[in-house]
């Protein structure tokens, strides 16, 4: 067993519980704000050898998940979308504008891997911010940290064991039995979960579901992680930092909870 792996858990897991269970969503946005500007910091750093990322306007939109529920409740939620719909256009008139006003010296590709990583890690993560400020955001919260977290933890441990096929050269780590696991693993914890909060909370969530739900969430997380694996394949670096031990960087360890997040948001909206 990787002790550097289990004792990092053990120390930042309490702290992902205290303040995802007992903060506002004020002090969760702000501390999902800061979590996307270090992910952000590190996919840059690994990019930097193909480009050179316009790092100020992917930190500036980490930021903003700071922001999220602080929009005043009399604006209209047309006038909302109608910014959400703006967000990505203005990114790009803003980076657009960078280009012209460095005359190229920040070019098309500089822009494409910025805006790329946007999307990746600012719009995946504010979709947890938006999931938390919902109402019983504090139970449904962590049913994607089962789905993610679970799902690589049973993965793992059941992969290192008796994984002996391949899933893909993407990760050759990982293994067909692995994944199996973590999913079915997953869906135990979430199961387990939802007895748990049904019965303490009066709750009536569908087992059928919350069942179909995390199958979804565990299928799309394991996508992202080797989506993660993919990208640094391409930049060829091993871990996007060493700030968490045993575990790598902060996207090493949200990547694949940052990635169904937004799937999660659709349909915890939809059912």
């Amino acid at each position: 067993m990787d002790i550097k792996r289990v004792t990092s858990a053990l120390l930042g897991f309490p702290l992902v519980v205290i303040i995802l269970t007992f903060g506002n969503k004020y002090i969760v946005d702000i501390f999902l704000a800061g979590i996307a500007m270090l992910a952000m910091q590190e996919y840059f750093n690994a990019v930097q050898k193909e480009c050179n990322p316009v790092r100020w306007i992917g930190y500036l939109s980490s930021l903003f998940i700071a922001i999220i529920h602080i929009v005043p409740q009399y604006i209209s939620s047309d006038v909302i979308k109608s910014i959400l719909m703006l967000s990505i256009p203005i990114i790009l008139l803003i980076s657009f504008i960078q280009v012209i006003i460095t005359n190229m010296k920040t070019n098309f590709k500089d822009i494409a891997y910025t805006i790329f990583g946007i999307l990746y890690i600012t719009t995946c993560i504010s979709a947890i911010a938006l999931i938390r400020g919902m109402e019983n955001g504090t139970i449904l919260v962590w049913y994607i940290i089962i789905a993610a977290w679970g799902t690589d933890t049973f993965a793992y441990l059941i992969g290192k064991r008796y994984g002996k096929h391949k899933f893909s050269e993407v990760s050759p780590k990982k293994s067909v039995e692995g994944c199996i696991a973590g999913t079915i693993g997953a869906i135990v914890l979430v199961i387990i979960y939802t007895i748990a909060m049904n019965n303490i909370y009066s709750l009536e969530y569908s087992y059928v579901y919350i069942i179909l739900i995390t199958l979804v969430l565990s299928i799309i997380g394991q996508i992202g992680d080797f989506a993660a694996s993919s990208i640094k394949r391409y930049v060829n670096v091993k871990d996007y930092s060493n700030l968490i031990p045993g575990h790598g960087g902060m996207l090493d360890r949200i990547d694949s909870l940052m990635f169904l997040a937004p799937f999660a948001y659709a349909l915890f909206k939809i059912l």
